[in-house]
């Protein structure tokens, strides 16, 4: 078993959701008493969060890149950011430590590639969907098109993201909306969506929709697992 390192509170909620399914994982995958070997470094996303909202993308790495060398330093020997949103500057991080980095992106564009899919709906915080490292990499990197909802329909999402999902609010009006949002990417040609924020999968699940969703804490967890006991 390798020792994993987690960066989670961004936020806490899905960060909980991150310990419960990688564990969950190990079980299932080896059985008995066993269960994965992890340091978890959860930050205070008021901090991060009000960054974010300044656009200070550098002091972010700069506070992200720290905290993944205390964790290399401490014996972790893979790191597992969990969120979405700070892969934005996942390439500055990894240029910073030795240890590889398991890619949210790269997992789920494989986790696509697989059943063939060509056409996906994206779904995350504004800097997820409108950011250029998360459709760039799908784009060009795995040739996959990807789909956004209108301005709208994203300041509708970023907007529940960080005011109710963060604060564990999770409200059947909203999940409404997302469904609605969903459907409208679909009649658009989306031929699947990416649940590209940790907390998108608390609100919809697979039964809600009849659409193939991409879990993106699932895909990422699966990967890490994987990683830990090969």
């Amino acid at each position: 078993m390798k020792l994993l390192g987690l960066i989670g509170g961004m936020s806490w909620e899905s960060t909980i959701e991150y310990y419960k399914i990688i564990n969950e994982l190990v079980k299932e995958k080896l059985g008995k008493w066993n269960s994965a070997e992890l340091l978890l470094y959860s930050v205070n996303f008021e901090k991060i969060y009000n960054l974010q909202q300044q656009n200070n993308w550098n002091k972010i790495a700069q506070t992200m890149i720290e905290i993944s060398k205390k964790l290399e330093n401490a014996g972790c020997v893979a790191l597992v950011i969990c969120s979405n949103t700070i892969h934005k500057i996942a390439d500055k991080i990894e240029n910073e430590i030795s240890i590889p980095l398991i890619h949210v992106v790269n997992e789920t564009a494989k986790a696509i590639k697989m059943v063939n899919i060509e056409s996906v709906g994206l779904l995350g915080t504004k800097f997820t969907m409108e950011g250029n490292f998360y459709t760039d990499k799908l784009e060009k990197e795995y040739n996959l098109h990807v789909l956004l909802p209108e301005k709208e329909e994203r300041n509708y999402i970023n907007k529940a993201i960080y005011d109710e999902f963060a604060q564990s609010i999770f409200l059947d009006s909203t999940k409404a909306r997302f469904i609605e949002i969903i459907e409208s990417l679909k009649k658009k040609g989306a031929e699947g969506i990416i649940l590209g924020c940790t907390e998108i999968p608390l609100l919809i699940q697979e039964s809600d929709v009849n659409i193939s969703l991409f879990n993106t804490l699932t895909i990422h967890l699966k990967a890490a697992v994987e990683f830990a006991v090969s």
